[in-house]
């Protein structure tokens, strides 16, 4: 169950930070450089992190949600896949908010906390963050039940 979260985790995460570098690519919205923007942590935060391991950060926050996504698929069997989509949702509502305080502590350019533009985008890439999870959670259990 953690390695199916860990795998999960993964793949929502890089769907995520793939789709907000594209956006920020094709909008000029700083969304992915939001997304591993590390700057205002002390201690790490003073460190010139090359992007792939801000992103090895983000994927360790991807990692945990999906395998308490997991966790709570293993545990809660008889729950439907409307409530797993639910639960993925629920799991994922957090991080939207955190545009906010996240915009506001980066010392590096980021969006405008003002900017919904911005914020619609990131957004958007959360959502699809919660797809991801409970799709990916029945990709990999269809696979699993295969190899076994």
């Amino acid at each position: 169950m953690i390695y199916k979260g860990m795998v999960v985790g993964v793949i929502s995460g890089t769907v995520l930070g793939l789709v907000l570098k594209w956006l920020e690519q094709l909008m000029s919205k700083k969304v992915y450089t939001l997304l591993l923007n590390v700057d205002f942590i002390p201690i790490i935060g003073d460190i010139k992190w090359p992007e792939w391991v801000e992103f090895v950060f983000h994927l360790v926050i991807a990692v945990i949600i999906g395998i308490v996504f997991m966790w709570i698929q293993n545990r809660f069997r008889h729950l439907s896949s409307g409530s797993m989509l639910v639960i993925a949702f629920l799991l994922t509502l957090p991080t939207i908010p955190l545009y906010f305080p996240l915009t506001a502590l980066a010392i590096k350019a980021t969006p405008r906390i003002d900017d919904m533009g911005a914020f619609f985008y990131w957004t958007a890439g959360h959502i699809l963050f919660a797809l991801s999870l409970w799709i990916g959670s029945f990709i990999y259990k269809r696979v699993w039940d295969i190899t076994k």
